[in-house]
């Protein structure tokens, strides 16, 4: 193999001004060695290139660069050497070893350094962190059974399962699981008198939205608890969501109006939910009073909004009182943002405005832009689809 001029001076100027021995005792060399490795492709023409310089390397250091990679081709062997060695692995080291073997499927190597390592005591860290490293690992690829074994293991030993591990947990069984499976580890977590936590809240959600189940989402999110504060608007804004999808407007105001007399203040997402409803339903009065109650409070609208008012206007055919009209209570000079929460796309997807505005923001063509400059760009877009050619 054929190695960059570069990297062979750098190796060269380490063999003449440093030695083997004087190398192994600088941590300072450790970030070299990182460096070092990228310069290769390949994880054993590194070694060998050390070698051959006379350089004793540590493996853990070349592991945290190139071992996610190459972790298979050492045959399993990283965590022989760390363990028969007298290097501590630390829980960063450990996390990185245990994640590329489940990558590449290697299950009983994820669970060999997890026993190796509950198996005796170590002053860098404690057993318990070992083992919602191991649940970490095996959620992340979906193996939802090794979790769940992992789980009782840990807690047959004494262990307890702290906030972190029982809300990861669920978003596992959320995201890979079935509902019957994420709704038994919501019911174990309440048994264990662990509070759900933001993401716990919202991985829940969107497993009920993809699948469609709006009253069992607002069931929910009642059983967590609306009068809770530490989440903020996100009760509120799920619960609100969970009407709004299904068009039961009389509700979503009803809601909205208990929020409002709770004690909490309706933010970006709390109007572009509302505004999602009432324009695809074509309720002008009501999404122009929304809009009116935003700038009442001092919320600056985003593209969510903008499009919002756009797509029912041009729904209807009304594109001519758009500017008049329809986007007089908005500032056009303004720099677009989209910062709408994405579970509301999940539920209602985007529309036409909002998905012709994120490939214009994307593009490399303009960076100066406004909404005054998406309008006329959507605007011209859509006068060329309504044209038809004739073809002779």
């Amino acid at each position: 193999m054929s190695f960059s001029l570069t990297t062979d001076l750098t190796l060269r100027s380490l063999s003449l001004n440093c030695s083997p021995c004087r190398f192994w005792k600088r941590r300072s060399w450790n970030g070299l060695f990182v460096h070092l490795t990228r310069c290769f492709p390949d994880l054993h023409t590194f070694k060998s290139k050390m070698t051959m310089l006379g350089y004793y390397h540590s493996n853990t250091n070349i592991f945290q660069c190139k071992g996610s990679d190459n972790v298979d081709c050492d045959g399993g062997n990283f965590w022989d050497v760390i363990l028969n060695s007298s290097y501590t692995p630390t829980l960063d080291t450990i996390s990185t070893l245990m994640n590329a073997y489940a990558k590449t499927g290697r299950y009983d190597c994820v669970l060999r350094i997890l026993h190796d390592l509950t198996s005796r005591e170590f002053d860098a860290f404690r057993r318990e962190e070992v083992y919602s490293l191991a649940i970490s690992c095996f959620g992340n690829v979906g193996e939802l059974q090794l979790v769940e074994q992992t789980l009782q293991e840990m807690v047959a030993n004494g262990f307890k399962v702290d906030s972190l591990t029982a809300n990861s947990l669920i978003e596992y069984c959320s995201k890979f699981g079935s509902l019957a499976d994420m709704e038994s580890a919501y019911r174990q977590l309440k048994k264990s008198r662990i509070l759900i936590e933001k993401r716990g809240i919202r991985a829940v959600a969107s497993a009920y939205i993809r699948e469609r189940k709006y009253y069992q989402l607002g069931e929910f999110l009642r059983d967590v608890g609306l009068a809770r504060r530490n989440t903020g608007n996100l009760l509120w804004n799920l619960l609100l969501l969970s009407y709004a999808v299904n068009f039961k407007m009389k509700s979503l105001q009803r809601e909205f109006s208990r929020m409002v007399d709770a004690g909490f203040s309706p933010d970006l997402n709390t109007f572009n939910i509302r505004a999602l409803a009432f324009s695809r339903m074509s309720m002008f009065w009501d999404l122009h009073l929304s809009i009116k109650h935003m700038n009442h409070v001092g919320i600056v609208p985003d593209v969510v909004t903008h499009g919002c008012v756009i797509d029912a206007y041009m729904e209807r055919k009304l594109g001519r009182n758009l500017m008049d009209f329809g986007l007089k209570e908005f500032n056009m000079n303004r720099i677009p943002q989209i910062e709408t929460d994405g579970l509301a796309f999940e539920a209602f997807g985007k529309g036409d405005f909002h998905l012709c505005s994120e490939s214009l923001m994307e593009s490399k063509w303009e960076r100066n832009w406004t909404y005054a400059k998406l309008i006329k760009v959507y605007y011209k877009k859509m006068y060329r689809s309504n044209q038809i050619f004739w073809n002779y």
